[in-house]
């Protein structure tokens, strides 16, 4: 098309825009549609240079013939950036909106366009159509036009879920608004009526991605089908990227536990077994991915009580029979899956001892000793979560002592990764509430160290915690002057020392009872320690303080009166005035606290 056509159809339509007849107008009209079909952009910077946009607006009334057309032209021109504010300032906005009210299929379809790629990326193109209430209308349509299946009215709905789409993209308040006006019952009732339109089909994956991510939407997603709608889509899947996008919804959504329960009933766990069997031996980078989503989505499903407990049903689970084969095979995916999943069902005492007394401990410790040396971090931090959450019952900590579970977790004392570190640390400490594990650990010179060192890892505040607290959990539970000898050689006592000045009482009150066993039992190795840590004007802070709590006022009163058989640390507790604080004690509204107070005074009177 000649370019003096275009700018001679710009002028005429200037001029003839006011009082013009349908028939010329058409003409230009359909010229500018063919110009913008050849070269949008270029064409496009000539409608903006011209001024015409303006004329626009006064041509998309309901009664004109040509409304479908510039309608047309809008959408056309708005698929250019440079062209959505343009549009808005020229007062588009409320009359496109206005035709959202017509009944005409053709102008609804080039409104629903226009409006879309307005809003496209654009925050004035979206407020312009918030201000002129375009949201309501769209839904309202999408309500309306639900159950109609025709090829003309699916193509009208695909492009009005676009809308609603560009509309609210990573926008949270207008995603909110669309929730509000109830748009996720419509969707979800959308895509099961449409399931075989995939234009569409797609269109409500895009918007339910989306909406997803939004708390106030898992609410309401949960009262719908949506669960059923996506398992059902989900198995019709062949092609990857189509997984891929169901995939990018079920996430988001199987964070919430109704809707994981809903999910395990409506059987997705199965199809994500079967793809596991699929992908497991492929090394083509799409089955990679998928058997990675699969399994990760399978962790999530698990870590809901109740969806977890369904699929368990037992221990005799088909699902708890298949995550166990996860554990030996030789796909480093699956055993991490597999060891999260065995960490997620051992979320209660039941479940727990079942898994132990049927082999699974065994199953861990060879999956660490396959990676000992290749420093897998996120598979052996996996293991070792599983092993501590089986060591919280009472009755499996003996079992899985002398299944050889300390020795195997102490392998992993040399890494240098905090996370790994960590389940490390947590997972002894679980194990040694008997007397015999705890001396046998306490005594263990390389263990004691490393603990030692971790104890000063600043920059890890919870290898830090987990490290004081085994220290101190090793002498409370074996109360051995062999392991209080070697945690003085090693140098803990100046942790203990400052963990009893830690902000969580758990912790404070789990230092003062180690400090008070070390004063009963070796008082004489560990005093010089004591004193440079500066143990007794630590308790006397801990007295004064108002907002020690009453365990801990209680503990470090026993400890003072431990400590006056040391000359060293008696002499420290005269040179503080000892006495003032504790007599205020005796009156303190917790009895044991005030009986403490008293018997305190009378040894503090004694030995001054």
């Amino acid at each position: 098309m000649e370019k003096d056509n275009l700018s001679e159809a710009l002028k005429k339509l200037k001029i003839t825009a006011v009082d013009s007849t349908a028939d010329s107008l058409e003409g230009c009209l359909d010229c500018l549609l063919q110009a913008l079909a050849q070269n949008n952009t270029e064409t496009s910077e000539k409608i903006q240079k011209s001024g015409i946009l303006q004329v626009f607006a006064s041509l998309l009334t309901p009664q004109s013939s040509c409304t479908a057309k510039v309608a047309n032209i809008i959408a056309e021109v708005a698929k250019n950036e440079f062209m959505r504010n343009p549009c808005v300032e020229a007062g588009l906005i409320p009359p496109l909106v206005q035709l959202l009210n017509c009944k005409d299929q053709e102008v609804l379809l080039q409104t629903g366009r226009a409006l879309g790629n307005i809003c496209y990326d654009s925050h004035e193109g979206r407020s312009a159509v918030d201000h002129a209430g375009g949201a309501q209308i769209v839904i309202d349509h999408l309500r309306s036009l639900c159950s109609k299946t025709d090829p003309a009215n699916e193509k009208l709905l695909t492009v009005f879920c676009g809308m609603l789409m560009n509309y609210s993209n990573e926008n949270d308040t207008l995603q909110s608004q669309l929730i509000n006006m109830g748009v996720i019952p419509t969707l979800v009732k959308l895509l099961g009526i449409h399931c075989q339109n995939a234009a569409l089909t797609e269109m409500c994956l895009v918007a339910f991605g989306n909406l997803a991510e939004l708390e106030t939407s898992k609410e309401q997603f949960a009262y719908t089908n949506i669960a059923e709608e996506l398992v059902k889509l989900f198995k019709k899947q062949i092609e990857h990227d189509k997984k891929e996008m169901i995939f990018e919804v079920l996430a988001p959504l199987a964070e919430n536990d109704i809707i994981k329960l809903q999910l395990v009933e409506a059987g997705l766990v199965e199809c994500l077994l079967e793809i596991v069997q699929k992908t497991v031996d492929s090394d083509k980078e799409e089955d990679i991915a998928e058997l990675k989503t699969a399994s990760d989505l399978m962790v999530l499903l698990l870590l809901g009580d109740e969806s977890m407990q369904k699929l368990f049903e037992g221990g005799k689970g088909s699902v708890f029979q298949r995550v166990l084969l996860w554990i030996p095979s030789n796909n480093h995916q699956l055993q991490l899956a597999g060891a999260l999943a065995i960490a997620n069902f051992a979320r209660n005492d039941g479940n727990c001892i079942h898994m132990v007394d049927n082999g699974i401990v065994q199953k861990l410790m060879d999956l660490l000793d396959r990676h000992v040396e290749d420093g897998n971090v996120t598979v052996q931090h996996a293991a070792l979560s599983a092993l501590r959450n089986l060591a919280i019952p009472v009755v499996n900590k003996a079992k899985m002592l002398s299944a050889g579970v300390a020795e195997a977790v102490l392998k992993f004392l040399r890494s240098e990764m905090p996370p790994v570190q960590f389940k490390l640390l947590g997972t002894l400490r679980m194990l040694i509430d008997a007397q015999e594990a705890a001396e046998q650990l306490g005594k263990n010179v390389k263990l004691v160290e490393r603990l030692v060192e971790w104890c000063e890892a600043k920059d890890h505040a919870g290898v830090m915690g987990e490290s004081n607290r085994l220290l101190s959990a090793l002498i409370r539970h074996s109360k051995s002057k062999d392991v209080i000898r070697t945690i003085v050689q090693s140098g803990g006592i100046k942790h203990l020392v400052t963990m009893a000045t830690s902000e969580h009482v758990i912790m404070q009150n789990e230092a003062l009872v180690a400090l008070a066993l070390i004063a009963a039992l070796e008082l004489a190795t560990a005093e010089k320690d004591l004193e440079s840590a500066q143990l007794v004007q630590i308790l006397h802070r801990l007295l004064s303080d108002e907002r020690s709590a009453p365990e801990i006022k209680y503990n470090s009163m026993v400890l003072i009166c431990a400590l006056m058989g040391s000359e060293l640390l008696h002499k420290e507790v005269q040179r503080l005035a000892f006495l003032d604080v504790v007599s205020k004690l005796r009156s303190h509204e917790n009895k044991t606290v005030a009986q403490q107070a008293s018997l305190t005074e009378q040894r503090l009177a004694v030995e001054s």
